[in-house]
């Protein structure tokens, strides 16, 4: 792939996820129909292949580790398709980090820093180097707003801006849009019509 050809998916992804977020019937709509409508199958294309490795962007090596961590974690590998970091979610996010700055860049930085001041202030160990076992109790902190602590306010916040950055990213990914249960954009040799389970479903 050439220089140019990855410059046009970077901005193309990038417009693809600016429109989404800008649609307003986006939270109205079922994720595998949001993600089609809006991404199509966009291929992959984030990866630096001349030199094997991603460039950095805005993250330093060690907040680009803490995010591949991060991503897998939300969206670890399955039946259905591999992990976040598979899809190339980690590249989108530094990605669009660069690409919309501000208050997002500044969140998400601030939220990787804290993360790392708690690990560092219970094991003396930052995220990525801490045990399986002391990550989660740390994504458990954070994961629940409607159980966690007024203290971990910081971390809530980062990591729902977190994970809404990985689900985007891998649904307007080509392997994303392939785990859905979606079969738009593909020829079909005859229409039976909408199958009544999801009629009944939505009361049509």
């Amino acid at each position: 792939m050439t220089t140019e050809s990855r410059l046009g998916l970077r901005f193309q992804r990038r417009q693809m996820l600016k429109a989404m977020m800008a649609l307003p019937i986006a939270g109205l709509m079922p994720l595998s129909a949001l993600a089609a409508e809006v991404a199509g199958m966009l291929p992959e294309g984030t990866v630096d292949e001349d030199a094997g490795t991603w460039r950095l962007r805005v993250l330093t090596a060690h907040e680009w580790k803490t995010v591949c961590s991060l991503s897998d974690w939300i969206l670890p590998a399955d039946e259905t398709s591999g992990s976040a970091s598979d899809a190339g979610v980690p590249e989108f996010i530094d990605d669009w980090l660069e690409f919309q700055g501000g208050e997002l860049l500044v969140q998400i930085r601030g939220g990787l820093a804290w993360l790392d001041a708690e690990c560092r202030g219970s094991w003396q160990q930052n995220f990525v180097e801490a045990p399986t076992d002391r990550q989660r109790v740390m994504l458990d902190r954070m994961a629940y707003p409607e159980k966690a602590a007024a203290s971990d306010a910081v971390g809530v916040a980062f990591f729902s801006r977190m994970r809404d950055l990985v689900l985007s990213g891998f649904y307007t990914s080509e392997m994303g849009i392939r785990s859905l249960p979606y079969v738009g954009n593909e020829p079909q040799s005859e229409w039976h019509g909408c199958p009544p389970a999801v009629l009944a479903k939505l009361g049509v």
